[in-house]
């Protein structure tokens, strides 16, 4: 059994409740929710959430650990909004906002246009993006989906890459 799971998680200034397979944590930032694994429990106490598995089995053992995790990530997100920040980087290279899309124009014969899923907001200043959301992995995801759209080269470092993320170039052609 995972040792995240042993001690109970705090609920700080979220409501988590749990009704048949669904869990639910609301906050001031948001309400989130997700459905729990049939070999999982969740018991909510005034001290925090504890999770336990509801049989001996194998599979009962590692979800305990992954579903605290999940806890502490929805706790974590509907009290302070999870962020993710992307640079676009290359000569010619836009993006923006076009009602609930993301349109880049990023060297291909045509825009790409990206859907922004409803819980994630997406704000572009120049050539940077941040997305936020209380949901750590629908942000996680989208971010990804917006990086695979052009990813960073190693030779020029053009394309779309993560704040922080650093690049390793190559030297190129050399002149002999």
């Amino acid at each position: 059994m995972s040792r995240l799971a042993k001690k109970p998680i705090p609920q700080g200034r979220a409501e988590v409740s749990f009704a048949g397979d669904t869990l639910t944590v609301k906050g001031p930032k948001g309400v989130l929710t997700k459905r729990v694994h049939p070999t999982i429990a969740i018991a909510v106490a005034p001290e925090g959430v504890s999770i336990t598995a509801k049989n001996n089995s194998r599979l009962g053992k590692a979800l305990t650990g992954t579903y605290a995790s999940h806890v502490r990530n929805m706790v974590k997100g509907v009290e302070t909004p999870y962020k993710k920040g992307l640079i676009l980087e290359g000569v010619g290279y836009r993006v923006e906002v076009k009602g609930k899309d993301l349109q880049f124009t990023v060297g291909f014969s045509h825009p790409v246009k990206l859907p922004i899923p409803g819980d994630v907001t997406a704000n572009v200043e120049k050539n940077v993006i941040t997305l936020e959301s209380p949901n750590k992995e629908s942000v996680g995801q989208f971010a990804a989906v917006v990086r695979g759209v052009k990813p960073p080269e190693p030779y020029l470092g053009k394309g779309i890459r993560y704040q922080g993320e650093v690049i390793r170039r190559k030297q190129g052609k050399k002149a002999v």
